[in-house]
């Protein structure tokens, strides 16, 4: 199995689409085996999933995700826990040992880009954001 998690500066990433880097970790018998980082090389959106498929990935581990985004997950077959935070290393264990805590509604809702975009997910977003707890 391969898990991709939204990465950013050794967190998990609170927005998708604007993902810069994965980290995959490929697990065999329960355990991590491998890590890697694997750069959007600034896809967004749309193609990242395109890129996690084609990387290998069974399971999205990621903050806040669109509608649009969730869908395209499903269509290449990639499971998807959304609304997770805290280190990306520390979120893939707690996943491994079924007890990740996650907000299966952490939704990101996209506006004029100069004005941001709303998210329903309690994290801590950057000055472009008008965030909301779901």
């Amino acid at each position: 199995m391969r898990i991709a998690v939204t990465y950013e500066y050794g967190f998990v990433g609170q927005h998708f689409g604007r993902t810069e880097e994965f980290k995959l970790y490929d697990i065999e018998d329960g355990g991590i085996i491998k890590e890697q980082i694997l750069s959007s090389n600034g896809h967004g959106h749309g193609m990242l999933a395109v890129l996690l498929k084609e990387a290998g990935a069974d399971l999205l581990i990621c903050g806040g995700i669109g509608m649009g985004a969730r869908y395209a997950l499903n269509e290449a077959g990639i499971e998807l826990i959304p609304g997770a935070q805290g280190k990306a290393d520390d979120v893939v264990r707690a996943y491994l040992n079924g007890a990740l805590a996650y907000d299966p509604d952490a939704s990101c809702h996209h506006h004029d880009r100069e004005e941001g975009h709303e998210c329903h997910h309690d994290h801590g977003c950057g000055d472009d954001h008008n965030c909301h707890s779901a």
